[in-house]
């Protein structure tokens, strides 16, 4: 029997900011107000990239966040 696993893809914040171009410091403002999926290892975030991109495609889908522009 065979079984598939996924793992995450889960990358630090420097990481995730050279991949994608986004600023380091608004990958940790999302993750302090928990706008993307991350888990802290110490004092690391990690962001599981995969979350990330869907987020980036489909954004705050429940409305609690208004981006300000």
């Amino acid at each position: 029997m065979n079984i598939i696993i996924s793992v995450p893809r889960m990358r630090s914040i420097m990481e995730v900011s050279k991949e994608t171009g986004i600023p380091y410091h608004t990958i940790r403002q999302w993750c302090i107000e928990k706008r993307i999926v991350y888990k802290k290892a110490g004092n690391k975030y990690l962001v599981n990239l995969d979350k990330l991109i869907d987020y980036l495609n489909t954004g705050d889908t429940d409305g609690t966040w208004q981006d300000a522009v």
